[in-house]
Parts: structure tokens; sequence; C-alpha cells
């Protein structure tokens, strides 16, 4: 009888109650696809603008950037000098629009080109340089009757605004 009873001692041990860990199974698998699904990563690679190039020799295409200032929207090479200002309008902000326009023109003239530098003040809103990144990267073109995105100057680089000459 002893035997018995130790034998039904040692069954009853080796339950386990899963009770509990199924219950917090079912709340928690459910939660974790729900938010997984608004958990999205973008990430844009980016590059620091350097000084001096290594290519020697080589023909110079346009070395596109884009200044961010406090007023106004400037675009322009690092050897061409400024090509155009777009003025920022009090209340409707910076042009990202005509930007963007501007530089479909200029990628139609430099097909093979792809890199950009944005350049920005110190005191330029985060929101403003994600703008200003959308409207070089991309941009929407209709074709056959679909809106689709094309690649502008996808490889950005980021860095400082130069300080404003004394003239201007």
């Amino acid at each position: 009888m002893r035997r018995h009873r130790s034998r039904a001692r040692r069954k009853e041990q080796q339950e386990l109650d899963i009770t509990a860990f199924l219950n917090l199974m079912v709340i928690l698998v459910p939660f974790l696809l729900i938010t997984a699904v608004f958990s999205r990563l973008a990430i844009i690679e980016l590059t620091v603008p350097t000084s001096a190039d290594g290519g020697e020799g080589v023909e110079e295409s346009l070395q596109l950037e884009v200044i961010v200032r406090e007023d106004s929207l400037a675009v322009g090479g690092r050897d061409a000098g400024l090509l155009t200002v777009l003025p920022r309008d009090d209340e409707l902000g910076y042009d990202f629009d005509g930007l963007n326009a501007y530089l479909q023109r200029v990628k139609a003239e430099d097909p093979e080109q792809t890199a950009a530098t944005v350049l920005l003040e110190p005191d330029v809103q985060y929101d403003v340089l994600v703008q200003v990144m959308d409207a070089v990267r991309l941009f929407e073109a209709e074709t056959d009757g679909v809106m689709v995105q094309a690649e502008l100057f996808p490889d950005i680089a980021i860095g400082d605004a130069p300080a404003r000459s004394q003239g201007g």
C-alpha cells in the first residue's frame, strides 16, 4: 500500500500545470503580431561629403549641392557655383515641388549623375531635411497612366552649409 501511495505522489509531482502559460501565450502572440505590422524601419544610406576627390584625369561632372538656409533653398555645383535659389514663403514654407522640378531638369542634362550633397544651416528643422532629401531622391512620373516613382539623385551626402558671404 505504501508503494502505491508513493507512486501516486510521484505521478502528481511530475504533472505540470501549464494553464497559466497557455493563457499568457493566448494574449502575447496576437499582441506581438499586431505590433510587428506597425514597426517598420526605413533606412537611407548617407555619406559625408569630402573636400578632395582622388580622381585625377577624370572628366568632372556636376557635383550637385542643395543648400538649405533659413530663408531659401539654393541649388548649385561645387565648382559650377550657384544655379538657382528658391526663396522660402512665410506662409507656404519651402518650395519642395519647385526644387524637385528643377532637379528633374538637372537630371535630364546629366542622367548618369546619382550623387547630391544636402548642406544645412544649424537651425534648420529635421522635418525640412527629410522633405529636402525626398525631393532630391525621387520624383513621381506617369507611365502608361500609372504613377510611378523614379530616381533623381539617390546617393545623398549631408553636411553643414557654408557661411554666407558678406554680400549676400
